[in-house]
């Protein structure tokens, strides 16, 4: 039986979404991908070339995902807001991975880059964490937020999604 274009990409992406999550984006090649395949590169390259088409093509349910998390009413209700950021972080727990670098380096980042992009969704979600003009104690928690959130999906991508959802809403709540 042949595989189809779809079937072929569809294999790609998840090859290249779990070569992500468990290496990084920066230490999988096109080459890595094709080998979990059963690929060649070039037939690789056919479908995404460049690599970043890959990253994109993967990155925008998560894009989408965002914009509806962001454009939801929580009425200043910070734990229906950390409950719904828990649930969008661990579902999108391989994109987290594969945009680690590019969040940490958001405020360094080049213009046109993921970083920039990242930038202002990674602003507004700290905002409604810490709240309008936070002081010291509020910066604090939001960022601990942010940084529990981002290094306890990358850190347990072997654990059950409900897991590290609940154990993240409860550590994110207390901070």
């Amino acid at each position: 039986m042949m595989n189809t274009p779809d079937d072929t990409r569809s294999r790609i992406l998840a090859a290249a979404r779990e070569l992500f999550a468990t290496h990084g984006y920066a230490a999988t090649s096109l080459a890595d991908i094709a080998a979990a395949v059963g690929l060649t590169k070039t037939a690789v390259a056919y479908h995404f070339h460049p690599k970043d088409r890959l990253a994109a093509e993967l990155t925008a349910p998560a894009g989408d995902d965002v914009l509806v998390l962001l454009d939801t009413d929580f009425a200043g209700d910070r734990q229906a807001f950390v409950e719904a950021l828990a649930t969008f972080v661990v579902r999108h727990r391989t994109v987290i991975r594969l945009l680690m670098e590019d969040i940490v380096g958001a405020d360094d980042a080049l213009p046109g880059s993921r970083g920039e992009a990242i930038r202002p969704f990674r602003d507004e979600i700290f905002a409604r964490l810490a709240g309008p003009d936070p002081d010291a104690a509020a910066r604090i928690r939001g960022w601990a937020v942010i940084g529990a959130l981002q290094w306890g999906v990358v850190q347990t991508m072997d654990l059950p999604e409900e897991t590290v959802r609940d154990l993240l809403v409860r550590t994110a709540l207390i901070i």
